[in-house]
């Protein structure tokens, strides 16, 4: 009875060490393969997601403040490039100038201004984009506003249906009086997606402008003259 006691006690732990030697096994041929230097195993690297840079050997292309410029692009407010869209009369097709932070006159046109309202992450991190609330669908839309299109921004708030006609948020042109310029640039509080003020954000958007010809009229060369010899 007893050697009976014994053989199920050593069965018993001769199962156990090894199932424990076959799970480390199987551990270890998981992680580092059938070598023993287990290079599987070596810490991963992370990479931050930073964008491709010029190659050393390119010139840097400053501009007058010294910050690297992308590819002739402007640095510029994004509530100043919405500005000057607004105080061209608002073109959906052609092109309006506006002046970048570095005091540089620059060209740009709706196809960079839509972005401002309609992505997301842009104002500052985890921001909503303005068409999350403000879209097509009028009788859900706050302030029955459409910001998802030329269309309808210039159509305005307050619609009664699609095709209505309802209040200017563009400030018949001028900027700084605008509903739009004062929902972005101020900090309101009570109303949602509204509760911090955007004046911040600088973006890169346009394209320089060459500088202008002078206009001064060149003054002539006058060949010397010479005294004749007598």
């Amino acid at each position: 009875m007893n050697d009976d006691v014994r053989k199920y006690i050593y069965g018993a732990l001769i199962v156990f060490v090894s199932g424990i030697v076959l799970w480390l096994s199987f551990l270890f041929v998981n992680a580092c393969g059938f070598t023993l230097t287990c290079k599987r195993a070596a810490p991963l690297v992370f990479r931050t997601p930073i964008p491709t840079l010029p190659p050393a050997t390119l010139p840097a292309n400053t501009t007058g403040s010294g910050q690297m410029s992308v590819s002739g692009r402007c640095r510029v407010a994004a509530l100043d490039l919405m500005g000057a869209w607004v105080n061209a009369g608002s073109p959906e097709t052609k092109a309006f100038q506006f002046t970048d932070i570095n005091g540089q006159d620059c060209e740009s046109n709706f196809d960079e201004v839509k972005p401002l309202f309609v992505e997301a992450n842009l104002w500052y991190p985890g921001s909503l984009s303005c068409v999350s609330c403000h879209s097509v669908d009028l009788s859900i839309s706050p302030a029955q506003l459409d910001l998802s299109s030329y269309k309808g921004i210039l159509a305005g708030s307050r619609r009664t249906d699609p095709n209505s006609k309802g209040t200017d948020i563009l400030g018949n042109g001028k900027w700084e009086g605008s509903l739009l310029h004062e929902f972005l640039s101020k900090e309101k509080s009570e109303t949602p997606g509204h509760d911090a003020a955007f004046s911040e954000l600088v973006i890169f958007a346009g394209t320089a402008l060459p500088p202008a010809e002078s206009s001064a009229t060149p003054i002539p060369t006058v060949a010397p003259t010479t005294t004749p010899t007598p």
